[in-house]
């Protein structure tokens, strides 16, 4: 049986455009692009060329993108060099929300031990924060504001241009960590007054280890990696070839099919998300309809995440229970915990994240598993025959 594959919020499939951009640099063109030889100076022109493309798609200048190994690796550029500017002119007060990923979070931590102030906002049941809670959590020695564009465990999408329209009036640095959002959303960092952006091929059917760091110019990053000139001496090593051509290739795709896409994975995900909400003491995790077009998240009460995605597995069905990062972890998802779900509902969660290669077909055999492992879960366990028998109140109603 082929696996029905709906965790494309951890990673994707590489698709058809990126494999063929990247096979050239993989054979003929293989020279070190820093290299002054004619083999160097092609592999640099392709790397010119990426990046020019790269900056058309974001809707900014070529010098304003710098190569990394993903997203985590941009995120942690992007703050680090934002509270290090602050901290020269007596600013060490940083704005995020308690959703973020926790590339975002461990980044936001360490800071905080070497003297930062972090308030981590509230977020809404539905997942969101609003523009207002921003525009009133910004301070005299605020020198950052970081908001993740679109969550990537339960998919809503925040008011980024607002809120980077607060940041640009108070003179504040916003990043946003896009990582689930480039590639399925419309984006323009220019419009939308972003200073930074954290970008990772992987997330939209390009290869893995390969990402961008926007950062507007004028901008003064730290370096994280020392020990040489590349990416105008803001990230040493030898730059990956093969892996920006198919993230570049992989991204101009993405754009150039975005609204088809967006209308079959929306009407993909509606689906899926009506036919789970007629489990009893079931709920949708996030905004109905303010997130991804291909991002489904609910909690069922009275069972257990992990014999859940394995029984789903044993079905043929990929998902996840939240961020593919913390899965070895046996705590609840801190997204989760954050809108409102208690402990015992929050370890009943599962993600489906979908994809356009996805299937009516498929959709509707995914319902009728989860049914029926939900089902079968509940029959075995004691918590939900208390809850049946009274002897516990549900949560869910």
């Amino acid at each position: 049986m082929i696996p029905i594959y709906l965790d494309n919020a951890a990673t994707t499939k590489m698709n058809k455009n990126a494999i063929d951009a990247m096979l050239p640099y993989l054979d003929t063109v293989y020279g070190n692009p820093s290299s002054l030889h004619s083999a160097g100076q092609i592999a640099n022109e392709a790397l010119t060329n990426a990046r020019e493309r790269m900056a058309v798609l974001l809707g900014c200048e070529a010098r304003e993108i710098i190569f990394t190994s993903g997203g985590s690796e941009a995120d942690n550029q992007a703050i680090i060099s934002a509270a290090r500017l602050g901290a020269k002119k007596g600013k060490k007060h940083i704005v995020s929300t308690a959703i973020e990923h926790h590339a975002v979070l461990h980044t936001l931590k360490k800071l905080e031990k070497e003297g930062f102030e972090v308030t981590l906002l509230d977020v809404h049941e539905n997942g969101l924060i609003t523009p207002e809670q921003v525009a009133d959590a910004i301070r005299t020695d605020t020198c950052l504001v970081t908001v993740m564009y679109a969550n990537n465990e339960i998919g809503t999408i925040q008011p980024i241009s607002k809120i980077g329209a607060i940041c640009r009036e108070r003179g504040v640095l916003f990043h946003t960590d896009a990582v689930q959002a480039v590639g399925h959303i419309k984006i323009n960092v220019n419009e939308q007054n972003i200073d930074m952006l954290s970008l990772s091929a992987h997330k939209f059917h390009g290869p893995k280890g390969i990402g961008v760091l926007y950062a507007k110019k004028g901008i003064l990053l730290s370096t994280l990696i020392e020990g040489g000139a590349q990416e105008r001496g803001k990230r040493a090593g030898t730059e990956n070839i093969p892996a920006i051509m198919g993230m570049a290739a992989a991204l101009e795709s993405a754009c150039a099919d975005m609204d088809q896409n967006t209308a079959k994975l929306t009407a993909l995900r509606d689906r899926l998300i009506a036919g789970l909400s007629e489990i009893p003491h079931a709920i949708l995790n996030g905004d109905a309809s303010q997130r991804l077009p291909g991002n489904v998240n609910f909690c069922f009460e009275g069972i257990e995440g992990e014999s859940l995605l394995l029984l789903l597995d044993d079905k043929g069905i990929c998902a996840s229970s939240g961020s593919a990062c913390t899965s070895g972890s046996l705590d609840p998802s801190h997204v989760l915990l954050a809108i409102g779900r208690v402990h015992d509902i929050a370890h009943g969660s599962l993600r489906l994240s979908l994809s356009e290669e996805n299937t009516v077909e498929e959709i509707d055999y995914t319902i009728d598993a989860v049914k029926e492992v939900v089902e079968y879960l509940r029959g075995i366990s004691p918590i939900w025959r208390d809850l049946v028998n009274g002897k516990k109140e549900f949560i869910i109603k």
